[in-house]
């Protein structure tokens, strides 16, 4: 079977390799479509450190169940049934996972990061780590639905409410599909970011309000949105350090900031401006039992991840893609690998 593996940094091929056997507890699955995400292009750049080579890539999926055992099955799924894959492998057992919180397991280990991951004909996984698709959903759409909790667990760790404004830094996908998720949710949204092609394209699929940190005052112009309270909520989608430190300066009086980015480095933080406003600081990571959220918001299409999707290629196209998002990626939101 085909299979999209990163030998090393810089080096990316399609190859054959061996159809997987499910070991106890497993599910096999017929992988249909696949996405690439940034990290995905990380470790192709080699600058994820939580990569080892070789490795196959691949989290954001979505196939058909070939099998699947009885004795790890709480949802009823059967041969047949199309779904997607929750790709955070977790212990069960670490404080964090006794209090539900699994996307932040002390060991936690994550598909196409740490271990092999589904972008590949035949993938084995956890049979109770598989949501069923709805009817009629396409396998595109589904394999959306990962980076979409990301953005949507960003979203949940803030607590927007209806009628608050959220301000997203980052118009990346992640960052373009919070702001959505904001927006379905009641919120004002507010993308902020220095590239303004990426700004036009969120205005054009529907973002409220969008600020070029570049070349206008993002501080002067929340305030203006905002009739002077300033962002209710704040979400840092870009890990950039000037834009972690930002997130104070546009965040309300009693505040939310939620981190969703991963800087490189340490960023420094005024702590007195934290005291001053009281503002909630909360970091948020992967997502946990939002993936049944997502699929409804995509398949209603309250949140249209269609809208970035930039295309779909074949698995022997793969390869030259990820070189070229890599190279060029102001070209790239989302791309699907379709099997």
């Amino acid at each position: 079977m085909k299979a999209i593996r990163i030998v090393e940094p810089f080096k990316v091929e399609c190859i054959d390799v061996d159809k997987p056997e499910p070991k106890p507890g497993e599910a096999l699955l017929k992988i249909e479509a696949a996405g690439i995400c940034g990290s995905d292009i990380g470790a192709f750049r080699g600058v994820n450190n939580l990569v080892s080579y070789p490795r196959i890539i691949g989290h954001e999926l979505s196939g058909t169940i070939v099998s699947i055992p009885d004795d790890n099955n709480p949802k009823g799924l059967k041969p047949g049934d199309r779904v997607v894959v929750d790709p955070y492998l977790h212990c069960d057992h670490c404080y964090p996972c006794r209090i539900g919180r699994t996307n932040c397991c002390t060991s936690l280990k994550t598909l196409g990061v740490h271990v092999d991951g589904g972008m590949r004909e035949y993938f084995c996984h956890p049979g109770h780590m598989l949501v069923k698709m709805p009817e009629g959903m396409t396998f595109e759409q589904a394999a959306m639905a990962e980076p979409l909790t990301i953005s949507m667990h960003s979203v949940h760790r803030g607590a927007l409410v209806a009628g608050e404004y959220c301000a997203v830094i980052g118009a990346g996908p992640i960052g373009l599909a919070a702001a959505m998720t904001a927006q379905a949710y009641g919120g004002h949204g507010i993308l902020i970011d220095l590239v303004q092609e990426r700004l036009d394209f969120a205005k054009k699929i529907g973002i409220e309000h969008v600020i070029n940190s570049g070349k206008e005052d993002a501080v002067k112009k929340i305030a203006e949105i905002t009739n002077g309270d300033m962002a209710q909520l704040v979400l840092e989608c870009s890990g950039a350090n000037a834009a972690i430190r930002a997130t104070l300066d546009y965040a309300s009086h009693a505040g939310r900031i939620t981190f969703t980015g991963w800087p490189k480095k340490e960023t420094s933080l005024p702590t007195d401006l934290i005291t001053k406003k009281e503002l909630d600081l909360r970091g948020g990571r992967n997502s946990a039992r939002e993936f049944e959220e997502a699929l409804d918001l995509i398949f209603s299409r309250r949140v249209d991840m269609e809208k970035i999707l930039t295309k779909v290629v074949s698995a022997e196209e793969a390869p030259a893609t990820i070189i070229d998002i890599e190279k060029n990626p102001g070209n790239y939101m989302k791309v699907i690998v379709k099997f």
